[in-house]
C-alpha cells in the first residue's frame, strides 16, 4: 500500500476544510457562514479523533486479575488507544453546538432588526443609518 493509499482520509479531512473555509468567506448570507463554519469544525473533529486511532489497539481499559492477588493487571501503554484526543472532541462538539445556538439566536435577532440576514446589505443599513 503506498503512502497516498494509506493516507486518503487526510486529503479527505484537507477538502472538508477548504469547502467549510469557502463557504464561512465567500458566501455573504450569515447562515450560509455559520453552516461553512460547522463544516470547518466538524473536519477538524474527524482528524482529531482520526489521530487516536491505533491498528490493532484496544480501549483503555484495565482487565481485572480475578486470582488471589485480588490487583489490576499492569497495562502496556502501546497495546491502547489514546482516549484524550477523543475526550477532547467530546468537549469540542459540546461548545460547538452550545456556539451555534447562539449564533443563530444572534442571527435571528439582526433579522428581526433589519429585516436581512446578508451581510452587504446589513452593512448597507448600518451605514445609511
Amino acid at each position: 500500500m503506498s503512502f497516498f493509499e494509506s493516507h486518503f482520509i487526510y486529503g479527505f479531512f484537507v477538502a472538508l476544510l477548504m469547502i467549510g473555509l469557502y463557504g464561512a468567506i465567500a458566501k455573504v448570507n450569515l447562515v450560509k457562514k455559520l453552516i461553512g463554519l460547522s463544516i470547518f469544525q466538524t473536519a477538524i473533529i474527524l482528524f482529531y479523533v482520526s489521530i487516536g486511532k491505533k491498528d490493532g489497539a484496544d480501549i483503555p481499559i484495565l482487565p481485572y486479575d480475578h486470582g488471589h492477588s485480588g490487583h489490576m493487571l499492569a497495562p502496556m501503554a502501546e497495546q491502547y488507544i489514546n482516549p484524550v484526543p477523543h475526550v477532547l472532541m467530546l468537549t469540542a462538539i459540546v461548545v460547538g453546538v452550545a456556539t451555534v445556538g447562539v449564533a443563530l439566536a444572534v442571527i435571528q435577532r439582526i433579522y428581526a432588526e433589519y429585516g436581512t440576514v446578508e451581510e452587504d446589505l446589513i452593512l448597507e443599513k448600518i451605514a445609511n443609518s
